[in-house]
């Protein structure tokens, strides 16, 4: 079947619509193909597009999860123990598929995005197995990235990734045995005790800005936008602003609009009435949108307040995005790097070949 399928495959000139199965099965399909297409779609609830069960047929072959005898596929102990969500086994096969050292680079990049991954993932494929091209490097990683998000091992905000505690629970739980499928142990404690450490600074940066007076969470306010590009910032008085603390110009390509700031130095959670005083008070500022910044959360449905269709934009920033701001443009906090030195597998596995091949020769 797959192979008949394939042979339709058509070219970018003349491609095929394969998106509805219920149409080119029967079309394209006859006798023993055209059953079995029918049956993977009719029995899978018209979820599987069987046009796309390669990959499929290939995983089961390689992992062994199905036997023959006599020209037929017979489920064995192996594809009964996938079915049944074997730990064992699925530890295994997960082994097998990197993600010990997905889940490792993840714990060591707080808030990873693909790109900050890439590097470290193509070096551990280029050791470990024949892929070879930067776009098998990416997609391997999206594929497994999202694997692991569905499976709440990894969290995804936005673009960034983020270990969950079942995560770093799963990852330890592999043997030291799968040592080359996995990072050292070591290397892992001492990622987590990173991450640990980092957690508690936040924290702490957290509480010391609670602390500050008013004003001088303000000012502090508009240091971080300075650093973020923002020109001409100033504090506003105390006193008849309109409940405006900041104001503040930004470049958008070859325009410069005013942006007013509400700074809210407080955990609690912030409602719809203050967003709509802030807006109110935008035209005093000649300003075309605002920004509110607090340490707290928002209340549900303040987002849709902020972006209402025909009202000036509203940017909220709670305390956990301050936070990362604040840590990214290094506002009170400071950097120090970790080395971690590790021995690079691929440049010997490259070395061995040489050698054997120049063996080879000589003999």
């Amino acid at each position: 079947m797959i192979t008949a399928i394939h042979d339709q495959t058509g070219t970018p000139q003349n491609p095929v619509d394969w998106s509805d199965p219920d149409t080119w099965i029967a079309e394209r399909l006859s006798g023993e193909h055209a059953r079995l297409a029918t049956k993977v779609w009719i029995d899978s609830g018209k979820t599987v597009n069987p046009r796309h069960v390669y990959g499929c047929y290939l995983f089961i072959n390689r992992l062994n999860l199905l036997g023959q005898s006599a020209n037929r596929y017979v489920l064995g102990d192996r594809g009964e123990r996938f079915l049944a969500d074997d730990p064992a086994l699925l530890q295994e096969l997960d082994a097998g598929e990197g993600i010990p050292k997905i889940l490792s680079l993840v714990a060591e990049t707080p808030q990873a995005k693909r790109s900050d991954l890439i590097d470290d993932w193509g070096a551990y494929l280029l050791a470990v197995s024949k892929f070879s091209t930067q776009k098998v490097f990416g997609d391997t990683l999206r594929r497994r990235l999202l694997n692991l998000v569905e499976r709440g091992l990894v969290e995804r905000d936005g673009n960034r990734y983020s270990i969950t505690d079942s995560g770093l629970s799963y990852l330890k739980s592999f043997p030291e045995s799968a040592a080359d499928r996995k990072p050292s142990s070591q290397r892992t404690d001492v990622a987590l005790a990173v991450r640990a450490f980092n957690e508690a600074q936040i924290e702490a940066l957290r509480r010391r800005l609670m602390g500050l007076e008013p004003y001088a969470f303000e000012h502090f306010v508009k240091e971080l936008l300075e650093a973020m590009d923002y020109e001409n910032v100033e504090v506003t008085r105390q006193s008849g602003d309109k409940g405006i603390d900041v104001v503040a110009n930004y470049q958008f390509g070859i325009t410069e609009i005013t942006e007013v700031v509400q700074v809210k130095r407080t955990e609690s959670t912030i409602g719809r009435r203050v967003i709509d005083e802030l807006r109110g008070a935008l035209p005093y500022h000649r300003a075309i949108r605002g920004t509110i910044i607090t340490l707290g959360p928002f209340a549900r449905g303040v987002e849709e307040s902020a972006l209402f269709p025909g009202a000036a934009p509203i940017t909220l920033i709670d305390g956990d995005r301050l936070l990362e701001l604040v840590v990214k443009h290094q506002i009170g906090v400071r950097r120090k790097p970790v080395d971690l030195l590790e021995v690079d597998e691929a440049f010997f596995a490259d070395r061995s070949v040489v050698v054997e091949a120049e063996g080879a020769d000589e003999n």
